[in-house]
């Protein structure tokens, strides 16, 4: 059976990842897998709905309005919207990179994101996905995850840089200790010259929805003060999620 209309213009927009965020027509055709005229039309329609924006070079990218379709998601505009203030009042006492993220699949989902004044090589975006072995808010994210989750992770683990963990057994432990101690870290496995340290984010039933966390150049001397600050962020953002819930239930 032919596919639909519909399936067509969503195997388009899901040419783009993280990888591909610019695309040509013939680009698109071809990771979509349809006949290059046929996807001259859909994307066509694509471009004058607002799904898809088109750059003086020729290629394509995601239009504005998908992003502010997105923003309506409920794990965007009601965590987002809750953690918004913790999100400032940690950069403002810090200066360093501040990280919202969710699990998606075997990947950490970064929903938002405030850059830092310190110079410290990152690779996250908002709406980027990144492997949870490899960063502090994946780690946290991984330890209080499904154990299916984590044993589809274990199976995989890439390598991003030199001191990126590859070795079942040790990530293993560092799960446990981040299920012990409440945080997680990382040190240049993501990126050169950039360490992390996040917590996990809990909802109104105790679960963990999210994980937050910093980057910065090294953590020898700050990490029990950016821990702290960290669990007071994640403790305010629990108290406005449940509040919200409460509220609702009135």
């Amino acid at each position: 059976m032919s596919a639909s209309v519909t399936s067509r213009a969503l195997n388009l927009l899901g040419a783009f990842d993280p990888d591909h965020r610019s695309l040509t027509l013939s680009d698109l055709a071809r990771r979509a897998g349809m006949p290059i005229a046929t996807a001259h039309r859909l994307v066509g329609e694509l471009h004058r709905w607002g799904a898809l924006a088109r750059l003086d070079s020729g290629e394509y990218v995601i239009g504005r309005r998908l992003w502010d379709l997105g923003l309506l998601a409920p794990v965007q505009a009601g965590l987002r919207q809750a953690a918004s203030p913790f999100l400032h009042d940690l950069y403002g006492a810090t200066l360093a990179t501040v990280h919202l993220a969710v699990r998606d699949g075997t990947e950490a989902l970064y929903i938002d994101r405030l850059s830092g004044h310190v110079s410290v090589p990152v690779v996250s975006k908002i709406g980027s996905r990144l492997p949870m072995h490899a960063t502090g808010v994946g780690k946290v994210l991984l330890a209080y995850g499904p154990d299916q989750v984590l044993a589809e992770v274990l199976g995989n683990l890439t390598r991003v840089t030199a001191y990126t963990i590859t070795q079942p057994a040790r990530l293993l432990e560092q799960i446990r200790r981040v299920r012990a101690d409440g945080y997680a870290t990382t040190g240049e496995e993501m990126s050169l010259g950039a360490c992390s340290v996040a917590v996990p984010v809990r909802g109104p039933g105790g679960e963990v929805v999210a994980a937050l966390g910093i980057v910065v150049p090294e953590l020898r001397r700050d990490k029990a003060r950016l821990v702290a600050a960290l669990r007071v962020a994640a403790q305010g953002i629990t108290r406005t999620l449940t509040d919200s819930a409460s509220a609702q239930w009135k």
